[in-house]
């Protein structure tokens, strides 16, 4: 995948220093701008599962909506919104998870996965991989099979995909940064 990850990193915005010094921002809004690019990276995320049955996508707020949402219509399969606390209308299950300086909390619609149902987690980036790793617990919590987590960029010297595979989540990424 050299070329195709060489594609699609020519296409992200970096921006130093944000959101604090020290800090390189990896910006997908110019991928998710450039038609091709963002068609490149959705049937790149979607292509190890076409023709496979999978019931659901779940997409982590925000970026992960937008990804998640064109993966879901590329497989047929619904779409799944993991969410901060308080923002979903209906009976909802929650996990805490780990955030650099603390913990937060996310939730799901009790019933938005039926036990058993394949489900593949989706967000833009993984890093050190605390909020991935709540969503996949909370996702196995309602009763779902994490079939796979894909993110188009992975900071591996942070160690979140890495964090994920040893919880048996296969993970896909389309393209590394070094750093943080």
């Amino acid at each position: 995948m050299p070329d195709i990850s060489a594609e699609l990193k020519a296409s992200v915005r970096t921006i130093p220093d944000y959101p604090k010094p020290g800090i390189l921002f990896r910006d997908i809004t110019t991928l998710l701008g450039d038609a091709r690019a963002f068609r490149r990276a959705i049937d790149e995320l979607v292509q190890p599962w076409a023709g496979a049955k999978i019931d659901k996508i779940a997409g982590m707020e925000a970026r992960g909506f937008i990804l998640g949402g064109a993966v879901a219509h590329q497989l047929s399969a619904g779409f799944v919104p993991i969410r901060k606390k308080g923002k979903l209308p209906h009976t909802t299950v929650s996990i805490a998870y780990s955030l650099e300086y603390g913990l937060d909390e996310m939730e799901v619609h009790e019933d938005a996965v039926h036990p058993g149902e394949r489900v593949i987690l989706v967000d833009d980036l993984i890093a050190t991989g605390g909020t991935a790793e709540g969503a996949v617990k909370l996702l196995r919590k309602i009763g779902a099979e994490v079939v796979a987590c894909c993110f188009v960029i992975d900071l591996p010297d942070l160690g979140g995909a890495a964090k994920l595979r040893a919880l048996g989540a296969p993970v896909r990424t389309l393209m590394e940064f070094e750093g943080h």
